[in-house]
């Protein structure tokens, strides 16, 4: 794909990046698809925004930061990436198919899966992990490398015997995949979301550059 002054630019599945004139998409960054971004918005350097089938849609003065993924998807339903205006998305942050509201701060390596919904002004602090249909108020703060799950929300320390109870309560095979195979079938799960993904991954094959 081409390097353009306003990042690399693929239209997928019939869509084309839009990026309003006052935004800063850096070279090295990349737009799949359906990405809409706003006023002053940044997107910094080896940033991946891919819509896939959905959209991605990011707010004024909206901060994306070095090598960060923004992925959308509608596999197992339509799930959007939405921010609102002045959130900042800190380095190698994932976000896959979530909505931040206004004013969040998402530090280095913060997470935040599938539907899940972040309330104005939180803070999701360094390698955090905010799990999928996970709701978080407004104003709430996710300590470093912790899990935030459900709704209302908890709050899990990494080494806390009850994570993996809490994660299989959640489905979250089939809210990211449409994948419903037992939690204990590893094997056979593990196979249909990788057939799930590669089905989806399939229309890459017709990406071209978006023109201007």
């Amino acid at each position: 794909m081409t390097t353009h002054s306003q990042g690399i630019l693929i239209r997928h599945r019939g869509a084309a990046p839009q990026v309003h004139p006052t935004a800063y998409v850096a070279p090295t960054a990349t737009l799949v698809g359906d990405v809409r971004i706003g006023p002053r918005a940044r997107v910094m350097f080896g940033a991946v925004l891919d819509a896939e089938g959905s959209y991605i849609e990011i707010g004024e003065a909206t901060v994306v930061s070095e090598n960060a993924v923004l992925r959308a998807s509608a596999v197992a339903a339509d799930q959007p990436v939405r921010l609102a205006d002045h959130v900042f998305v800190g380095p190698h942050a994932t976000l896959l198919g979530c909505t931040v509201q206004r004013c969040c701060y998402l530090a280095t390596s913060a997470g935040v899966l599938q539907e899940a919904q972040v309330g104005a002004g939180s803070v999701v602090a360094v390698a955090a992990l905010v799990h999928a249909r996970t709701v978080l108020p407004d104003e709430y703060f996710v300590p470093p490398q912790m899990l935030a799950i459900g709704d209302p929300v908890q709050l899990l320390a990494p080494g806390d015997p009850s994570v993996p109870e809490a994660i299989g309560r959640l489905g979250f095979a089939n809210t990211a995949f449409g994948v419903d195979a037992s939690w204990t079938d590893r094997l056979a799960r593990h196979e249909r979301i990788a057939e799930v993904r590669a089905t989806e991954y399939a229309a890459h094959l017709d990406d071209r550059p978006a023109t201007d």
